[in-house]
């Protein structure tokens, strides 16, 4: 059981008001932009008395009505939402955004060039190029081989139920260090996938797989069957329950601030990729979706909730993704876009293939953003990328074609208002790949490329002077939008 200190009160100079009433203030609706107002002109009656009672029986029928959109108090620099947009201290808020899944692991590292001076000059060099989103991981689950593959680490949950909650000052440090910028998070707290341990790890603990799948390879059909059960697994999503309440109970070493009081975090994700695999589980994936999203609600009411979803190809249906993502607790929609994991362009032919990529991505986004509009919420690209050209790993490569599509993805934020924000993948920052070594070692730098991938294969470093051009360009392009 994790027990959570009681929320004081915000100070009045965290708030910004949706809504004021003071004394004869009379609320004005203006259907133009479907907001509530606050009017100070007020015709003059002989009757004051009677003006006052009027006024005073139009208020409470307007409240029993709903007919006033809000009066909640949003605390200064929360991301809210409102219909198909963000906004933060009542402005729409538009973002481009990075992942950079591992920065709340550059605290922990014990040489402090490679982790907190990293971290901090790294943040500066985000915000001086305009990207404000960060993609954050909450933590990893089981330690060593999953799959075969070194998961990233140190973990949070190494043993079954058992944290190590040192751990999470890792990602205090960012957050801390983020607030201090004006940048928000978003934070995924588990992952479909092996790089982190995810769903799998909770399954082998729970001996629903065998644990030859820490070192052995599935093939895809495997792998769909594997991590299938764990929607229909009872003790596998309590474990994953568990971890939520460990991460959203958190207070923050650096900033004193429980997490839930924190404007730095912008949203919190059930998953990274969270798919059913199997047609047979969509049932159970659907209500495992309301019932953490309800979760995190329940535990904090103040953050937005998200799914981390691809988008069709990751549920394999239009339909269920918009079923899952037509739930009250779930309040924006994700898609993640891979010309070259889903076969848009020929593996090592990007230059013969860019051109379809970009018809495919453009395809891809429509029929997404079509859910979105009809849910009336906001939609976020939170994952796209493209290789260098000729595929090559090396930083020295040049970055042409994904240039040109970074380009087109981000034009999408400014001519389309229900796109809230895009976030490439992914930030690789000052650490560089090894020559001759394709995949990462234990003691290598962390970049935007997990364990599992080839290492400079998808990561943006600070050094692709080109890509941050548009990078750059695109953000003012949002700001003067």
């Amino acid at each position: 059981m994790y027990i959570r200190d009681k929320r004081s009160p915000v100070p009045k100079s965290e708030c910004s008001w949706d809504i004021v009433s003071l004394g004869g203030v009379m609320p004005r609706l203006d259907s133009g932009d479907k907001q509530t107002h606050a009017t100070r002109s007020f015709e003059v009656s002989e009757d004051g008395g009677l003006t006052m009672i009027i006024r005073s029986t139009l208020l409470i029928f307007l409240f029993i009505a709903g007919s006033l959109t809000s009066f909640a108090v949003v605390p200064k620099g929360f991301v809210s939402v409102k219909g198909h947009v963000l906004y933060r201290d009542n402005a729409p808020y538009y973002f481009v955004g990075a992942n950079y899944w591992y920065g709340g692991l550059l605290g922990l590292e014990k040489d402090k060039k490679r982790g907190v001076e990293r971290l901090r000059r790294e943040l500066d060099f985000l915000r001086s190029h305009g990207v404000m989103n960060l993609r954050l991981i909450a933590g990893a689950e089981g330690v060593g081989e999953l799959n075969g593959v070194t998961r990233v680490g140190p973990s949070l949950q190494p043993l079954a139920g058992k944290f190590d909650e040192a751990v999470l000052d890792g990602l205090d440090l960012v957050l801390y260090e983020m607030g201090k910028r004006r940048m928000t998070a978003v934070i995924f707290l588990s992952n479909n996938w092996e790089w982190s341990g995810g769903f799998q790890q909770y399954l082998i603990w729970n001996g629903v797989i065998g644990e030859k799948w820490l070192t052995a390879k599935p093939t895809w059909d495997e792998l769909r069957d594997n991590v299938a059960k764990f929607y229909s697994c009872a003790p596998c999503k309590a474990g994953y329950d568990e971890q939520v309440r460990l991460v959203l109970s958190r207070r923050n070493r650096y900033s004193g601030k429980l997490y839930t009081d924190d404007p730095a975090i912008m949203a919190w994700e059930l998953a990274n990729e969270p798919r059913p695999m199997r047609p047979s589980a969509n049932e159970a994936y659907a209500k495992w979706i309301a019932d953490s999203a309800a979760l995190i609600k329940s535990l904090d009411k103040r953050h937005l909730v998200t799914t981390g979803h691809e988008g069709r190809i990751g549920t394999e249906s239009l339909k269920l993704y918009e079923t899952v993502h037509d739930d009250k607790n779930i309040d924006y929609l994700t898609i993640h876009i891979w010309p070259k994991n889903w076969g848009w362009f020929e593996n090592g032919k990007l230059a013969e293939g860019a051109a379809n990529a970009t018809r495919e991505t453009e395809s891809y986004i429509a029929e997404n953003l079509a859910v979105a509009v009809r849910l009336d919420k906001p939609l976020v690209i939170e994952e796209f990328g493209l290789p260098r050209d000729g595929q090559s790993f090396s930083p020295q490569a040049a970055t042409t074609y994904r240039d040109k599509y970074y380009a087109n993805v981000l034009s999408f934020i400014r001519s389309n208002a229900n796109i809230a924000g895009a976030n490439f993948w992914a930030f690789g920052g000052t650490a560089r790949p090894h020559a001759g070594q394709i995949f990462w070692k234990a003691g290598d730098e962390l970049m935007g490329d997990p364990p599992m991938e080839e290492q400079g294969l998808n990561s943006v470093f600070d050094s692709d002077v080109s890509t941050w051009k548009v990078i750059t360009a695109a953000s003012r392009a949002i700001t003067n939008h």
